[in-house]
């Protein structure tokens, strides 16, 4: 039987700073919402701590969950998940915000199924590398697979749309085809073909075509397309090096779209300038190695792939939404996890960091 250890306490607590950071960030930027829309900043904070409070108790149950379990189940959960992402095409349970069809209408309060079928992705694909084993490395075997699992999730992403979730997916699946001995040629024709086919997706639907566009030339459509990308690197490049201060921000009130959601860290920047922004970015980056140490350390190859998923999944969306929002990405409207608003991605962050704390406590070897 499995020796069961102590939970990994430098983990818990990186995910608490960053949890207490984040919630310090978005209390100062939820100011520009009362300034200019009139939310009041109670409802606004409230709502954000009562997801937050769900997802500590999400984060409860899943570090109780055994690994095994979840191996196990880990093809029905993808599937579960799959199925609910379905809703959102579904009128009349769907809800639309921002010209998007993501999320799914509860009446009290609405859910994004897409973070649930990320995380459903990431079980799925470690249960399939811990069958393979070796044989990762056959191309019927390996990257064949994973690319129908990433072919199922693009079907379910593209038309809501929604392929910034997607292009995290399939980083984070190429990110574990590696960890898992996958050939480094098998990621490269893949990566290739993947190229072709954004080009293709670019000429195909006008979102996408209008979000490479102003990535490429932000200051062609200033006052259109680009102005997001425009007031981001304004309130960023205002910041300097040590910021205006807390709730100093500028650009929240009257400039920055979403200045709670993706623009966030741009909120963040500005206030705390070029050191905060570096503070922010190596709480990430400790989080990210802490938990590469717990799937070294993991007893069998469905932990280790498991916390390698999670935690990718986490970082990539965090820097993909900070490269965003430095313009060296494209804008996908990921929220910056642990930080931004958005209660169904930080209740599944949560969930996902209490099952790396159940494998780190039940199938650690060190």
């Amino acid at each position: 039987m499995a020796r069961r250890k102590p939970i990994d306490r430098l983990f818990l607590i990186l995910t608490i700073v960053l949890i207490l950071v984040g919630l310090f960030i978005f209390s100062s930027a939820s100011l520009g919402l009362l300034a200019r829309e009139g939310i009041a900043f109670s409802a606004v904070l409230l709502n954000q701590l009562f997801g937050l409070f769900i997802g500590t108790i999400v984060l409860c149950i899943a570090m109780y969950i055994p690994p095994a379990f979840l191996q196990k189940y880990a093809y029905h959960l993808f599937g579960a998940a799959a199925l609910l992402t379905l809703l959102v095409y579904i009128p009349g349970i769907s809800a639309t915000h921002g010209g998007a069809n993501r999320w799914i209408d509860l009446g009290a309060v609405t859910l994004q199924p897409a973070e649930a079928l990320k995380i459903g992705f990431v079980f799925a694909f470690a249960a399939w590398i811990a069958y393979v084993k070796q044989h990762i490395r056959e191309w019927k075997l390996g990257i064949l697979p994973l690319c129908g699992l990433l072919f199922v999730c693009l079907l379910l992403l593209v038309f809501q749309p929604d392929l910034g979730t997607f292009l995290v997916i399939a980083a984070t699946g190429m990110g574990m085809f590696i960890a898992g001995g996958g050939k480094w040629s098998h990621v490269l024709a893949i990566t290739g073909t993947a190229a072709s086919a954004l080009l293709v997706l670019g000429l195909t639907f006008d979102y996408v075509h209008r979000r490479l566009v102003t990535f490429l030339d932000p200051a062609a459509d200033a006052l259109g397309a680009g102005y997001q990308i425009q007031q981001s690197l304004i309130a960023i490049g205002s910041g300097q090096w040590f910021g205006r201060g807390f709730g100093q921000s500028v650009q929240k009130f009257n400039f920055l779209p979403e200045p709670v959601g993706d623009s966030i860290f741009a909120v963040f920047a500005e206030e705390w300038g070029f050191v905060g922004a570096c503070i922010l970015i190596a709480l990430f980056i400790a989080f990210a190695l802490r938990g590469f140490r717990i799937a070294g350390s993991a007893r069998t190859i469905f932990s280790a792939m498991t916390v390698t998923g999670i935690v990718l999944l986490i970082v990539i969306q965090s820097f993909v939404n900070i490269a965003a929002m430095l313009g060296i990405f494209p804008l996908t409207g990921m929220p910056l996890l642990f930080v931004s608003q958005g209660g169904t991605a930080l209740m599944i962050a949560m969930g996902a960091v209490g099952v790396v704390l159940s494998i780190s406590r039940n199938e650690r070897t060190t």
